[in-house]
């Protein structure tokens, strides 16, 4: 099966727009790095001292706590797209361990988060490193079973917090389908499993587990809600892109099918600028603080849906891609949208 290439006019242009920004900086690297792992480390030990005055007063230090946490997500992010050091033993030194601060397999993480950068938007290449996303005639097409198993999954109870907690916390200690001959993303399954358990051991040893997993787990737990909100405004947003893989082009999928969230100054630096999200579907090679300038200085980049973190919020409910009216839907609108399906027909 093989889908639409782009001309090669396209991927010249492409190439020479984002050639310039490719690679990392060492000296920009080290200082993200230091100012995301450190303060995260304060606030850690903060935490713990405040449980002798009142957890109220940890539960408030643990939102900027996770703050930095998710800023250590993208640190690992651009470590496993090889755009964060120049050394690749660098690279996989601090993404694994960062990996095992988020419960991450780092290799594993970095192997399903590659499928979903080679597919995102195709419709015949869903399964890995993607919120599960069906069409109108699908879903159209199944049980009420099936139907009612799908709504409890895309629901946002679900999807943004038990869902976040299962797949971090369970999921990734024995991530059942993936195939076993992904021998690199078991091995780091495993690896990170028993990095884990020796943390634990040492917390036991040390502060006990009773006190760490009172500052440990509201961080956590907050930390994967919200990691799971930003994947899912990257991509789901009303006018995105799908289509079938014959049709599929990877630059109209970077463009259109990635949003450019706009965050106040002190969210977009937190969370590194993964809010730029369609310049790194362009390339993931591109570190993340150049993100912004390539934004920036390219007006090619300018004509993308732009989303605020308030817009956010009206996005939760859509569930469904439309391939007649090419966008996504809520489940209450399926009725609607399968009426004027029917009526196409007939005309």
């Amino acid at each position: 099966m093989s889908h639409r290439a782009p001309d090669r006019a396209t991927v010249r242009k492409w190439n020479a727009i984002l050639r310039p920004y490719l690679g990392a900086d060492t000296r920009r690297s080290a200082t993200q790095l230091l100012t995301s792992a450190l303060p995260f480390a304060a606030l850690w030990y903060a935490m713990l001292w405040s449980l002798d005055v009142g957890y109220w007063l940890t539960l408030l230090l643990a939102v900027p706590a996770t703050g930095f946490m998710m800023r250590l997500f993208m640190i690992q992010h651009d470590c496993g797209h090889g755009s964060f050091f120049n050394s690749r033993r660098a690279r996989n030194a601090v993404g694994f361990v960062i990996g095992v601060l988020l419960l991450t397999p780092y290799d594993y993480w970095r192997k399903t988060h590659a499928y979903h950068h080679a597919h995102s938007g195709d419709l015949d290449f869903r399964g890995f490193g993607d919120i599960d996303t069906f069409t109108v005639r699908e879903y159209l097409s199944w049980t009420p079973w099936e139907r009612l198993k799908y709504r409890m999954y895309r629901h946002p109870l679900v999807l943004f917090t038990i869902g976040p907690a299962f797949h971090f916390i369970v999921k990734h200690r024995f991530p059942w389908d993936i195939p076993r001959d992904w021998k690199q993303a078991w091995r780091s399954v495993w690896l990170t499993n028993l990095a884990i358990g020796g943390i634990l051991t040492l917390a036991w040893a040390t502060v006990g587990l009773g006190r760490f997993f009172l500052v440990q787990t509201p961080i956590t737990l907050m930390a994967c809600s919200l990691g799971v909100w930003l994947f899912y405004v990257q991509h789901q947003f009303e006018h995105t892109y799908w289509d079938e893989h014959e049709e599929w082009d990877y630059y109209e999928a970077s463009l259109h099918g990635s949003s450019f969230l706009k965050l106040p100054g002190p969210l977009q630096w937190i969370t590194a600028n993964i809010g730029v999200h369609h310049v790194h579907h362009m390339s993931a090679r591109i570190p993340n603080y150049k993100l912004q300038e390539v934004h920036d200085q390219n007006p090619e980049f300018h004509a993308v849906t732009t989303l605020t973190a308030r817009d956010s919020w009206r996005l939760i409910w859509l569930a469904l891609w439309d391939e007649d009216s090419r966008r996504l839907i809520r489940f209450k609108d399926v009725g609607e949208a399968a009426a004027t399906a029917r009526f196409e027909e007939a005309a």
